[in-house]
């Protein structure tokens, strides 16, 4: 099969790989329609990750038809289903309590040690990222493995849905709703979003379902503000005026009741002390620029809520505890637990309620996923996301 690789920083490429085959009676395998280049995934291709080995086949967000399945498998031959980019078991402690991004099982034994040693606790698996996350190969690929196929895919039973209003159920749209909902919204609050991207937007537009009386989003890309504008967000562009001054005077200057970082650890131009992060990037030393995170940290309101699902993967300098704590402020992060949310959403998506292909600007076949990547991440502002499509 074909299927994108990394094969270093800014280096990912379309190579032959062996089809997968089932490993585990729960195994199936899925020949992707779909799949999509996820803001996270730059991340890899930026080299700000650590566990991504030369040879990897990259991607999370991924959907397609069910070709192959386990004896223990509830999936049937034929299914279009999309699959979340958490995997999960379903039954250990962390999955009965619905925290399927925290799953005990799904990481395998000898991938675990990364992970521990840089967050005291192994994660769980993750399609197409890191080692540290179980090093699965991902989506950006004709056919993918799915572990623990009886928990995750969602079966897309609705012939009259397209790909497109359905592909992003697998990481960016319940990522996005589950931003909103740790930012605990309650009606009449102002939200303010740092960053025009996927996740942002479906946040922004997340919380103003959730009754949210202002929503206001931050960016310097135009397209994407207006993007932004266009769910009836206001938006403020961080190159024209100072931010916080900006959202005092929109509030009152009381501050946004509650915060969303959508942005994550490669945030660019938020703040002066943001080039000391950037050189240690370049160098190798891992630090995250969390420029944003703590703008965000000292615009909202005393006693506020902050919401974090932009990644962070290590260490960031002068980070504002203080304002943390003397605040008062509520903080909602972590990877996105999918699998609570797909039902939901897919029927939201059904009734009309939430609107999910707005933001795509471009369609490319899987061959031509390297000029996608290099695309997405240096033309951001027209390049707002992108579909590959395998076999096209």
């Amino acid at each position: 099969m074909r299927a994108l690789t990394y094969h270093g920083k800014k280096d990912v490429r379309v190579d032959t790989h062996p089809d997968p085959e089932i490993v585990n009676p729960r195994d199936a395998i899925i020949r992707v329609t779909s799949t999509a280049i996820c803001g996270s995934d730059l991340h890899l291709y930026d080299g700000v990750i650590p566990g991504v080995l030369s040879g990897d086949i990259l991607g999370h967000e991924f959907m397609g038809e069910v070709v192959e399945t386990g004896p223990g498998s509830t999936l049937k031959k034929g299914q279009r289903v999309v699959v979340p980019f958490t995997i999960a078991c379903g039954t250990c402690f962390f999955c009965d309590k619905h925290q399927f991004s925290a799953c005990d099982n799904s990481n395998p034994v000898d991938k675990r040690e990364i992970s521990e040693t840089l967050y005291g606790q192994p994660m769980s698996g993750l399609f197409g990222y890191s080692h540290m996350t179980g090093g699965y190969p991902g989506g950006q690929a004709e056919y993918v493995r799915v572990p623990y196929s009886d928990v995750g895919p969602v079966v897309i039973e609705n012939d009259d849905l397209e790909d497109e209003q359905v592909l992003f159920l697998s990481d960016i749209l319940p990522t996005g709703w589950m931003a909103a909902e740790n930012a605990q919204i309650e009606p009449g609050d102002t939200v303010a979003v740092w960053g025009a991207g996927p996740v942002g937007l479906f946040a922004a537009q997340s919380a103003k379902l959730m009754n949210a009386a202002r929503v206001i989003v931050i960016d310097h890309y135009p397209h994407r503000l207006e993007l932004a504008a266009g769910l009836g967000c206001e938006t403020i562009n961080f190159r024209d005026v100072d931010v916080r001054e900006a959202l005092n005077e929109m509030t009152g200057g009381i501050g946004p009741d509650a915060v969303i970082d959508a942005v994550g650890m490669e945030a660019h131009g938020f703040a002066v002390d943001n080039m000391l992060d950037i050189a240690k990037q370049t160098v190798g030393m891992g630090a995250d620029r969390a420029s944003a995170l703590k703008q965000a940290l000292l615009a909202v309101r005393k006693g506020g809520r902050v919401s974090i699902p932009g990644v962070y993967g290590g260490m960031t300098d002068k980070f504002p505890l203080g304002a943390l704590m003397e605040k008062g402020l509520k903080i909602g992060t972590g990877q996105t637990h999918v699998q609570k949310y797909t039902k939901m959403l897919l029927g939201m998506i059904e009734e009309g309620k939430i609107n999910t292909t707005f933001l795509i600007s471009h369609r490319l076949p899987l061959e031509q996923a390297a000029d996608g990547y290099a695309n997405f991440r240096n033309q951001q502002n027209d390049w707002t996301k992108v579909i590959l499509k395998p076999g096209g």
